[in-house]
């Protein structure tokens, strides 16, 4: 079962390197299965739906990066924590990303939570 869930994280860590950071959407088809639903409400369903969102990436913010502090799997589910910056030298957003595997292990289901970084906060911990 533990081999499972660090292969599941694994997993949905390359392909979102692959979306996020490269914004290659031909090496990212591989890892989603053919009904890839999205219930972040300004992305389409479905990889071309994926795919439309990588090309907006690419032209208005090619210098997109994010980084996975955490990750967390149960069962076919895999949580990242992810620091977001569409931009450099920028504060970014705190995102919390959640995908759902199907029975064949690849990407059928995605769901975001995202929170801008204020500027200040009215305590000293970190968003991370």
């Amino acid at each position: 079962m533990d081999e499972r869930l660090e292969r599941n994280k694994r997993f949905v860590a390359e392909f979102y390197d692959i979306i996020i950071n490269q914004k290659d959407f031909e090496r990212a088809k591989p890892y989603m299965g053919p009904r890839y639903k999205q219930h972040n409400p300004l992305v389409k369903d479905r990889p071309e739906g994926l795919g439309e969102f990588i090309e907006f990436l690419r032209t208005n913010a090619p210098e997109a990066h994010s980084e996975i502090l955490r990750s967390f799997a149960d069962g076919d589910y895999v949580i990242l924590h992810v620091h977001s910056l569409r931009q450099p030298n920028t504060r970014g957003r705190a995102i919390i990303e959640i995908f759902r595997l199907d029975e064949n292990g690849l990407i059928d289901e995605h769901w975001d939570v995202i929170q801008e970084i204020p500027e200040t906060s009215q305590n000293p911990n970190t968003m991370f």
